[in-house]
């Protein structure tokens, strides 16, 4: 078993977050656009590229916000990603245009992409859960404790 890096972007604009819509099983939720490293990449190379494939966009890198790892066996998924572990970059990322489209390479199960409000963010299903208060709370104060641990 290896632990995979992945690169993710919070793109804001206008108080408004950039996610990735994803309908799967019935089931509509959210996510960052972002995801895994090849190697041979540095992190800021996974995330341009992922954001280009996932979003159809360059975008601009800027600090990292937030790290979190994501052991499968410890969460409500455990059934299906015993064996995943990740550990996730966040980085507050900044785009010059307003609307998207799926990229070049969209994930499987993704629907196209949505703003969502910050203040609302309680009110949806973005994965992870947890980073939902993190957030609000960053762009609220624009203070942040960086490492997140082992959420979902």
């Amino acid at each position: 078993m290896t632990i995979r890096n992945s690169a993710k972007a919070i793109i804001v604009k206008d108080g408004k977050l950039l996610a990735i819509k994803m309908q799967e099983n019935g089931d509509t939720y959210y996510i960052l656009p972002g995801g895994g490293q090849e190697h041979g990449e540095n992190l800021h190379q996974a995330l341009e590229r992922e954001c280009k494939e996932e979003i159809g966009a360059e975008v601009e890198i800027g600090e990292l916000l937030f790290v979190r790892e994501y052991i499968g066996k410890n969460h409500e998924f455990a059934m299906y990603h015993a064996q995943a572990q990740q550990t996730e970059f966040m980085f507050l990322c900044h785009i010059h245009q307003d609307t998207f489209d799926n990229g070049s390479n969209p994930d499987k199960g993704q629907a196209g992409t949505e703003w969502l409000l910050i203040n609302d963010l309680l009110d949806y299903k973005l994965f992870p859960q947890a980073l939902r208060t993190h957030l609000i709370s960053y762009f609220e104060s624009g203070k942040a404790t960086t490492y997140l641990g082992d959420i979902n």
